[in-house]
């Protein structure tokens, strides 16, 4: 749902047929990377874990010679990119799925948004901060959702591990005083964060995958119901 709302932005924001650079922060196994490069963008991925490092490399190397020849990839954190790039770089900063495992987010988004040239877009997509209450409610955990009202942390339940979750007001906040304010914002994983969670129905692909992607699309981007997404995807504008 990311890609599409991703998508969407770039669309309305650059020329058609227009060349991108794009610096995606966190690139993971790369599958955001090489989707960007096959539409014809110039991409920087950037990546610390050795094992994603790997797996992306490996999947970059299964590409056409075309495709590999748009794609770049670094080992490094998220936190220097200044030492590897110089300001105004790129013309889309990528960071999903990266502030929720770093305790101060601020310093981070400041060097994304210092990567960007002017009119650039920085897309983060980030854990919501206002959801796991909700998550909580529905599943009758009263005492989990009052904990859940005021904690900046829980508990990742795929990983285990203990992630931060933000605020869409004050990240807006903090892109307004970078000089990327907030051009606009979706909800990703509106309803299926809960769908499954009666047990009644096996992992995998539903037989109305259309329609729940319908209805997961047209959520995320109507409020009420974007507020309480499990993820918040975030696009500011360098001004």
């Amino acid at each position: 749902m990311a890609a599409r709302q991703l998508d969407e932005q770039i669309a309305g924001r650059f020329p058609v047929g227009r060349r991108l650079r794009v610096l995606d922060v966190g690139m993971g196994r790369g599958s955001q990377a090489l989707r960007l490069a096959r539409a014809g963008h110039s991409v920087t991925g950037l990546e610390r874990d050795p094992e994603l490092l790997a797996a992306a490399r490996a999947a970059l190397a299964r590409e056409p010679e075309g495709i590999r020849e748009r794609v770049r990839v670094v080992e490094g954190d998220g936190r220097d990119t200044g030492v590897h790039f110089l300001p105004g770089s790129f013309d889309v900063v990528l960071c999903h799925g990266v502030l929720m495992h770093v305790t101060e987010p601020d310093p981070l988004v400041a060097g994304l948004a210092r990567m960007l040239a002017p009119g650039g877009l920085l897309s983060l997509l980030v854990r919501n901060g206002d959801a796991p209450a909700m998550r909580s409610g529905l599943r009758g955990d009263w005492a989990g959702a009052l904990t859940a009202f005021d904690a900046t942390c829980h508990v990742d339940e795929e990983s285990e591990l203990e992630i931060r979750a933000d605020r869409l007001q004050k990240l807006t906040a903090t892109l307004a005083g970078l000089g990327a304010p907030l051009h606009t914002w979706y909800g990703v994983r509106v309803f299926t964060d809960t769908a499954a969670d009666d047990g009644t129905r096996a992992p995998g692909v539903p037989d109305d995958l259309a329609t729940l992607l319908e209805v997961e699309e047209r959520a995320g981007r109507t409020d009420p119901y974007r507020g309480v997404a499990a993820l918040l995807h975030l696009c500011g504008v360098r001004g």
